[in-house]
């Protein structure tokens, strides 16, 4: 395409997947050109021989360069669903994945509906886990964390544009945020791979904060200093919930036994990858 053609919707979308030439291709295609356009998905469909304006096809080929150039597309548009909330997404946040949708679950699973219980969600992000729990259980008291105060300011925006307004944000690092107070249930999506693996180079990940993907030489560090410290902010019988790499289960139910936590289990993501492990107090 150049900034003289004249494409349909229909003509747009077919070029840019050949051009695109990966699984998502189609999908990326019709979030950008939507971007560009103001529009829903649904309207490309419904009005497939429509030709936007030149402006708009330069703005959308322009998207398709930085998107075949690997960038993600939630950092094109700013914005990525989660537990089916429109998160609005920086350079300064970890892009928000289905897989971690399996840690929301996880949670409402011990909360009930009613419960005023204290939660707090650490290393927050976009907020996505928090918000997700927040909007699912009302009278629930949550406290978001994250050390990265650029990271909070998108949560904290995240919470005022969606009126989810039962979520406190504090600035620190893991458990460091908490100060004395108790909680019935922490989660977290920490940063579980390996230093060196070779997936940090690949992919989304590449245009992602290293520091919320990355910790240590087994990618362990993380998840054992907040099983660790979260032990001093758990109310008996309160549950620890952790996010983790794929083949990381067998460590974390030995490291959350020696700390003491019962009732240990693990849960699969939808592609049948371990994902969640949770203890309790």
């Amino acid at each position: 395409m150049t900034s003289t053609d004249t494409h349909t919707i229909a003509q747009l979308l077919a070029i840019a997947a050949q051009r695109l030439d990966t699984a998502s291709a189609r999908l990326d295609a019709e979030v950008l050109l939507s971007h560009v356009l103001g529009k829903p998905r649904s309207h490309l469909r419904a009005w497939p021989d429509r030709v936007p304006a030149h402006e708009q096809q330069a703005q959308f080929e322009a998207l398709l360069a930085r998107r075949i150039g690997g960038e993600p597309v939630a950092y094109l548009v700013g914005q990525r669903e989660f537990w089916s909330l429109p998160l609005t997404v920086t350079r300064d946040t970890l892009i928000p994945r289905p897989e971690t949708e399996t840690l929301v679950a996880q949670a409402l699973s011990v909360i009930p509906g009613d419960s005023h219980a204290d939660i707090a969600d650490l290393g927050t992000g976009t907020g996505a886990v928090a918000l997700a729990i927040a909007r699912e259980r009302p009278h629930a008291r949550l406290l978001a964390t994250d050390r990265a105060p650029s990271a909070l300011a998108v949560a904290r925006a995240n919470a005022a544009r969606l009126g989810i307004d039962n979520i406190e944000f504090r600035a620190g690092d893991w458990c460091g945020a908490l100060g004395d107070r108790r909680f019935d249930l922490v989660v977290s999506n920490p940063p579980y791979i390996a230093e060196r693996d070779h997936h940090l180079a690949e992919g989304d990940v590449r245009f992602e904060p290293r520091s919320a993907l990355a910790a240590g030489s087994d990618g362990l560090s993380a998840l054992t200093i907040i099983a660790r410290c979260a032990r001093q902010h758990l109310r008996r019988g309160g549950w620890l919930m952790l996010e983790h790499g794929y083949d990381q289960q067998p460590a974390l139910v030995r490291l959350l036994q020696s700390l003491g936590y019962r009732e240990i289990a693990d849960y699969p993501d939808d592609a049948g990858l371990s994902r969640v492990i949770r203890g309790r107090s």
